[in-house]
């Protein structure tokens, strides 16, 4: 059981070098030498772990992926209000982007997903389709719009969001990045929500920024 709970201690620590790493330099920039650097493992520990650079660039994906996933699914429990759910996990995941090195690494290698092999949509797709059934959710509850167009909606928050992560990595203000996913939905909410129900949305957004700038996920 030591020895075991000690392979996992290493193999995380490798992980969150590598995303590091990643986040940092990119794919390419990124040698395996500069891994086992930061992570202060040997060569042999890693290759135990991981087979090769792009094994571990998926591995970090997954784990961001996953997390992100497990996020999301618990925001948009049944019985929590879909657009609610949807204002709120945006500002956890943007949470995450300002403190988890994984989240932030996996983040850019799915930007550049040309560097590895396997599985560079997948995140955005189950991304758009959550969103998707959270904006079908929110018109059942008569808080977005009826004839709205959700696959549009839900593509255009899912690239909007993806967009402002990215410009607050280019400009180094990731610890901005709440405050302009707030702009995002103060931006969206007038467009999508009956209006009397847009002051109540736009409070939301307020109050979710407050919460997870303070209190990271």
């Amino acid at each position: 059981m030591v020895k075991q709970a000690r392979a996992e201690q290493t193999r995380k620590a490798i992980l969150s070098a590598a995303a590091d790493a990643f986040d940092r330099r990119g794919y390419d920039m990124t040698s395996l030498a500069d891994i086992i650097a930061m992570a202060g493992v040997t060569k042999g520990a890693l290759y135990f772990h991981f087979g090769s650079k792009s094994e571990l660039a998926q591995a970090v994906v997954e784990v961001q992926h996953h997390t992100w996933m497990r996020i999301a699914e618990s925001a948009a429990a049944p019985g929590n209000p879909a657009l609610t759910s949807m204002i709120r996990l945006s500002h956890a995941l943007a949470a995450q982007m300002a403190t988890d090195p994984v989240i932030r690494g996996g983040i850019r290698l799915t930007l550049e997903r040309g560097s590895f092999e396997r599985g560079g949509t997948t995140p955005y797709l189950d991304w758009i389709a959550m969103t998707r059934e959270l904006l079908d959710r929110a018109v059942e509850e008569s808080d977005v719009k009826g004839g709205t167009d959700v696959t549009a909606v839900a593509h255009h928050i899912v690239g909007s969001f993806t967009g402002l992560q990215l410009l607050a990595h280019v400009l180094d203000e990731r610890p901005k990045l709440n405050d302009a996913v707030t702009r995002m939905w103060q931006l969206l909410l007038p467009a999508l929500v009956p209006t009397l129900r847009i002051r109540h949305f736009l409070d939301v957004a307020v109050k979710a920024q407050s919460q997870f700038s303070n209190r990271p996920v």
